[in-house]
């Protein structure tokens, strides 16, 4: 009898620790369609609150490499950014003697990191509890889902004081751009809103990857020179007759990468402004799209966005850097000053100075590491813009995309071409020195 009662309770710690629902939750976790349903309602809040381009890439950079950290757990082939970014070391490891969903922990991370960037706060709380009110139904064994829970906080902490030191809090209190009237070549406020220069002191942003904001400085523009047929004169005259002659489709590619955050419409007297996603969140849904065409596992998954974030991040530094030494005037005002004071633009021009094309940077060092990550003949469908109303557009290649990205900035009348070329080479640079500095593996 003894011998039956022992049988039985060991038949029954066998059964259950051998149940489906057991292991069930680990298949349901598993699958990055969490990441990415995080990832889209950041972008949301990011458009609804209208950051600036580079300070968006600011926000998805920490966010996506806390996920990133948490995740990697999943398989040891992984190695930790801590030691390769500037400034981040000792990242909280799990404890061995304790017993982890590493997907929950990695999702916990980038919901905790991400709320510390934005204004909505109370939009993402409730998107936050609507999402782990639907995992709570998985069944995650409560040890586990306590262990992941308080694991993802450890790491978005981390994350989040090494965010604190990158200059960013110090620099919201640095001058605003003085604007020089008397230089002609020297940037202006242009309408319809007249803007101040965004983020004028963003080269001292601590970079993640690169030594210094200065590191891959371009070669410079065409020289200044309006006198008629001088080089630089001939860069505007391009600008102004590409802008008159526009085809249907260079059209619909200038309207496709505008991504404007902010865009002053006006009609008479009556002015509304038109929300729209950033350059880097539209390369972040690239990002999402590839990872889903590619099946990507979920520590991929978390890789591909911090990678991503990482070119975003340090080609917003550098193309700033440059910006606003350079500080060069916009076609728009060139070619009202001395071609056609009645021309505008297809496109809103953005409120700070000319060289390099900030699309241009950070879509060559986007295109850059998904290559290395994905390859080089990765075709896509660019779903990015239906949300805002415009088609799907497809790519044979990330390359493709970038330099699609880039000459939009031509065709939407708002950069000269020397800005594009070097602005994507610039890119490039970047993009390489990433791939070699950082080993995700």
């Amino acid at each position: 009898m003894k011998f039956k009662i022992v049988f039985s309770c060991l038949f029954m710690v066998m059964l259950f620790s051998c149940a489906p629902e057991n292991k069930e939750y680990k298949v349901v976790m598993s699958n990055p369609t969490w990441l990415h349903r995080v990832m889209q309602h950041y972008t949301d809040i990011i458009v609804h609150d209208i950051f600036s381009p580079p300070v968006a890439s600011r926000n998805y950079a920490y966010t996506t490499i806390a996920g990133y950290e948490a995740a990697r757990h999943l398989d040891s082939s992984f190695l930790s950014l801590e030691g390769q970014l500037n400034g981040l070391t000792n990242v909280p490891k799990p404890d061995p003697s304790k017993t982890y969903c590493f997907e929950l922990s990695a999702i916990r991370a980038m919901l905790t990191t991400g709320k510390k960037f934005i204004f909505s706060e109370q939009d993402y709380i409730a998107f936050e509890q609507k999402l782990m009110a639907e995992i709570q139904t998985i069944h995650i064994p409560k040890e586990v889902h306590d262990n992941s829970l308080a694991y993802g906080d450890q790491v978005a902490k981390h994350i989040m004081t090494w965010a604190d030191g990158d200059n960013y809090k110090q620099s919201r209190s640095f001058s605003k751009f003085s604007i020089n009237t008397q230089d002609k070549t020297r940037w202006r406020p242009t309408p319809p809103a007249y803007m101040d220069a965004i983020e004028p002191h963003w080269n001292s942003i601590r970079p993640l990857v690169m030594d210094s904001a200065q590191q891959f400085k371009p070669i410079p523009g065409t020289p200044f020179d309006t006198k008629k047929g001088s080089p630089f004169m001939k860069d505007a005259m391009e600008v102004y007759e590409v802008g008159k002659n526009l085809t249907k489709e260079q059209k619909a590619i200038a309207d496709f990468w505008d991504c404007n955050p902010y865009k002053l419409n006006v009609t008479g007297h009556v002015m509304h402004a038109t929300k729209k996603i950033t350059p880097g969140g539209h390369w972040m849904s690239i990002s999402r799209l590839t990872a889903l065409k590619a099946k990507s596992d979920f520590v991929t998954t978390t890789q591909t966005y911090a990678l991503t974030s990482l070119a975003l991040f340090d080609g917003f530094i550098s193309c700033w850097d440059e910006k606003f030494r350079s500080n060069l005037i916009r076609p728009e005002s060139i070619i009202n000053d001395y071609i056609d004071d009645t021309w505008l633009p297809m496109i809103q021009t953005p409120p700070f100075p000319e060289y390099t094309s900030g699309h241009s940077v950070i879509s060559a060092a986007s295109a850059e590491v998904l290559t290395s990550l994905y390859g080089d003949n990765f075709a896509f469908a660019d779903s990015t813009e239906l949300r805002f109303g415009l088609p799907v557009r497809k790519f044979n290649s990330f390359y493709e995309a970038a330099n699609e990205a880039a000459i939009s900035r031509l065709y939407g009348g708002i950069h000269y071409r020397p800005a594009i070329y070097n602005g994507v080479a610039q890119g490039k640079q970047i993009g390489k020195y990433i791939m070699e500095k950082v080993k995700f593996k």
